[in-house]
């Protein structure tokens, strides 16, 4: 049993509970309050109300109905062990939580959705892994789901472009070999097993596939369409007659975005999603009895019909932070960096440039950053005809930069740019003045000092500084993750605790094997929280943590084992 308590709303004149006990009768301290009998009779009770009743309005009942079912429950609140908590007092009593709680609904909440949902990955014993060794291990096991064997012995001297050895795990059993360029097929197959069930929630501020749905839909991933994929459903398959006549096989974000939305539906996984859904607090509760367990608290809202805000919160003995990496642009903090003229996001300079504001006779757009990002941010100027300066601080031959790292086959446009970085940087004139050239100047080793409000811009760089009049400048040096729902926003999870967290330079410190925080048990981190920025390793992050959680929920029986999850 499980449940979720509702902390806002208006009373209504009558109450809905359930407690332990199916048998209702009324509330001799509130007559209009039915109830359940078991919770009445806790300190719980206050003013004359059941601490543990369900408050219900339209917005809130829909909001509750899509992933609270239980057949043997009344059918006004079928899965109503939603208590209501009185806003300061947690009751001695505490009421029964939801095993686990996953904020975000990108690549990262799916997958591992699919694994909690009684999905289990066993080897295919009609297929060969190259790796003999791996190979001879999983064959010492192949009765057993992977999720039940050693993640630490079968990742043991594996290597891949992942820190993280279950993600190098999971991708070699997904796409064996695929950094030497073979395509060879997955070694496992999958069986659902409704006994092996975990109930979870998964929170997501949009529709599943988190941020995929706001990026740029006609651009290409740099990863390719089949590493993009989730177990279970080949991206091919799903997107058959429906492909660009293009050479490579890189995808769109809009071609993923629907792969994913549509992944949800076809695994029936939408029971345990909650769309349109902001968390904004995530505390650790203290029990009396260190027996119990960690139980957390989440607290947040739901935007509905009209921009109505319905808050809620949530009790869960397990919370997976799977929110990615793109809530917070990195800001260069110098002068004038709030300025109306200066942004963070390429989807400001598409905006800009669709409403005719930029165009073949405007200042150049400045452009600062020597990632992806700002690739694309030049690539978009450029076919519009739109001069561009762009300002980074590496030098144009440090390995490094991510153009080293892509094959030109493969990405013949960002091998573009980086030709442009290369042979089209600003130059000294004799009489000391700067000669740009007609569509794009780079400026390797520069930094940005100070915008102003005429619209110019100040770069330091080559023991000089140099003005420019631009039209916008662009900001691209990469994302932060936004964790303010947590306490000292998460810096404490950090490998660093002095340092904010940051994908690359200071990912949350977790077991390698199970994916849970060193620094909290029950909490669990995944994905760009812990260097796993590609789709391809984040994936190994929810085979961890679903490992990990099967067979902690096994010892205590917490597992579903009567299908009331339902069919996947």
């Amino acid at each position: 049993m499980f449940g979720v308590i509702l902390l806002e709303g208006e009373p209504l004149p009558q109450s809905i509970c359930f407690g332990l006990s199916q048998k209702n009768k009324k509330n001799k301290k509130n007559p209009n309050t039915i109830c359940c009998g078991w919770c009445c009779n806790t300190t719980s009770v206050m003013k004359g109300h059941c601490a543990f009743s369900l408050t219900f309005r339209g917005s809130v009942q829909k909001f509750l109905e899509p992933f609270l079912c239980f057949p043997s429950a009344p059918s006004l609140a079928q899965a109503a062990a939603m208590p209501l908590l009185e806003e300061t007092t947690l009751p001695q009593e505490h009421p029964s939580t939801f095993p686990v709680v996953i904020i975000g609904n990108g690549p990262s909440g799916i997958c591992l959705s699919y694994l909690l949902s009684g999905y289990k990955p066993y080897l295919d014993t009609a297929t060969v892994h190259p790796n003999p060794i791996l190979y001879r291990k999983l064959q010492e096991a192949k009765h057993l789901p992977i999720t039940e064997q050693d993640m630490e012995y079968l990742s043991e001297g594996l290597e891949g472009r992942s820190r993280n050895p279950v993600a190098v795990l999971f991708d070699t059993l997904l796409h064996p070999n695929a950094d030497f360029g073979y395509e060879f097929p997955p070694v496992l197959k999958w069986r659902k097993d409704k006994n092996q069930q975990i109930p979870h929630l998964v929170l997501g501020k949009g529709t599943p596939g988190g941020a995929w749905h706001a990026m740029e839909g006609s651009m290409l991933t740099v990863s390719l369409g089949i590493w993009m994929e989730l177990p279970g459903v080949n991206y091919r398959d799903l997107t058959n007659g429906q492909r660009r006549d293009v050479t490579s096989d890189r995808a769109t974000p809009e071609e993923i975005s629907s792969y994913y939305k549509d992944y949800v539906k076809l695994k029936g996984l939408q029971k345990n999603f909650v769309d349109n859904t902001y968390v904004t607090s995530v505390q650790k509760l203290f029990r009396g009895n260190e027996l119990d367990g960690t139980l957390w608290e989440i607290r947040g809202y739901r935007q509905v019909q009209n921009d109505t805000h319905v808050s809620f919160s949530l009790f869960a003995e397990n919370v997976v932070l799977a929110t990615g990496a793109s809530d917070s642009p990195v800001r260069l903090g110098v002068e004038g960096e709030d300025l109306p003229f200066v942004f963070h996001s390429i989807s400001d300079l598409g905006l800009a440039v669709s409403q005719g504001k930029l165009d073949v006779n405007s200042d150049p757009v400045l452009v600062v950053g020597a990632g992806l990002s700002a690739a694309d941010a030049v690539l978009c100027a450029c076919n519009s005809n739109i001069r561009v300066l762009h300002a980074f601080r590496k030098n144009i031959d440090n390995q490094d930069l991510i153009f080293k790292q892509l094959p030109k086959t493969l990405y013949p446009e960002y091998h573009k740019v980086y030709n442009m970085m290369s042979s089209q940087t600003w130059s000294t004139t004799v009489d000391s003045g700067i000669t740009l050239f007609p569509d794009y100047t780079s400026f390797p080793e520069h930094c940005v000092v100070s915008f102003q409000s005429d619209l110019k811009c100040l770069l330091q760089g080559d023991n000089s500084l140099k003005a420019f009049k631009i039209s916008m400048a662009l900001i691209l040096i990469g994302t932060n993750p936004n964790l303010f729902f947590l306490k000292d926003q998460g810096q404490y999870l950090g490998q660093d605790p002095t340092r904010p967290i940051s994908c690359k330079q200071n990912p949350i410190d977790i077991n390698p094997y199970t994916f849970e925080c060193t620094k909290e048990p029950g909490l669990f981190a995944m994905g760009p929280l812990v260097g796993d920025n590609f789709v391809r390793f984040l994936k190994g992050g929810a085979l961890g943590i679903a490992s990990c959680l099967l067979k902690r929920l096994k010892k205590r029986d917490k597992l579903i084992s009567n299908g009331l999850a339902g069919d996947g």
